[in-house]
């Protein structure tokens, strides 16, 4: 850990900004599997979910989401446990910040977390 912090000193000493995402669980999980950078798709907002490893998941996923929505965004990881982790972005028509979406979240049921504003992203 001490050479960690060495390398982040130096970086900052050269004033060459730099971040610690080692305990950044989307950065940890999808981000390093992308390449890339944030899309920039207006009115994205950004989901990591836990779905269920059982038949039609994705689909009641996909059945939920409202036909003005679009999906920016897809990236699924499964390490052998009982749900996978989805990363998604999901941009809403004209940015309506809430357009049904808590109402989507809520009747969905999946453990979700927002990561729109994530500095991994």
């Amino acid at each position: 850990e001490g050479d960690f912090e060495q390398v982040l000193q130096s970086l900052e000493n050269e004033n060459f900004p730099c971040s610690d995402l080692s305990h950044n669980e989307l950065a940890k999980t999808h981000i390093r599997h992308l390449a890339g950078g944030r899309s920039g798709a207006p009115y994205e907002r950004l989901f990591r979910f836990h779905f269920p490893e059982s038949p039609g998941a994705l689909q009641r996923f996909l059945d939920s989401l409202n036909m003005k929505w679009n999906i920016s965004l897809f990236h699924y990881r499964n390490y052998g446990d009982d749900f996978g982790r989805c990363l998604v972005g999901i941009q809403q028509n004209h940015g309506a910040k809430c357009e049904g979406m808590n109402q989507f979240l809520k009747d969905l049921g999946y453990e979700y977390v927002e990561e729109t504003n994530n500095a991994a992203y």
